[in-house]
């Protein structure tokens, strides 16, 4: 299986998007991972390697743990921008179902206030479409950059569910 594949394999799974969340803002232990998720430590563990194996998160250091030593995550989440159609559509189409469980699931836990909606199937030109991806990439790119560890003073839990495509005609 080639690498894209692999990688898009492993993010489609809910659990596995919200990880890669978590450790976008944070670099965090699988027993971090777990109390912040409200799952086992077994179950992060299992994740990570998973997430770990795809290249979609790396080690970043250990920490001392009650004696012993536990291995550090981060999602170097630039790698992940990928603009590009991986040959396999279905496993695509396995990670769009599981972004919409996500945002579903987000969705029950959203704070009153302002927040954007759109959902469009629209004919426009070229060049507005070339300036629409640049904006939905300027912002992804911005609350990656800005991301913090949970709970962080100062900071707001947000969500930023995006899927812009061109469609055949």
């Amino acid at each position: 299986m080639d690498e894209p594949v692999q990688a898009l394999r492993a993010t489609a799974h809910p659990l596995r998007l919200q990880m890669l969340s978590l450790l976008t803002g944070a670099e965090m232990s699988a027993a971090e991972v777990a109390r912040e998720l409200g799952i086992t430590h077994a179950n992060a563990s299992y994740h990570l390697r998973v997430l770990a194996r795809a290249g979609e998160v790396e080690e970043a250091g250990e920490v001392r743990v009650r004696g012993g030593t536990a291995k550090r995550y981060r999602h170097p989440w630039r790698r992940g921008l990928s603009t590009e159609e991986p040959e396999d559509r279905q496993t695509r189409a396995i990670e769009v179902r599981a972004m919409t469980q996500e945002l579903v699931r987000r969705w029950g836990s959203r704070r009153r206030g302002r927040a954007q909606l759109c959902d469009a199937e629209l004919w426009v030109s070229d060049e507005v479409w070339a300036e629409a991806l640049a904006l939905v990439e300027q912002a992804a790119a911005l609350v990656h950059e800005h991301a913090r560890p949970p709970r962080t003073e100062g900071t707001s839990k947000v969500a930023l569910t995006v899927a812009a495509f061109g469609m055949e005609s």
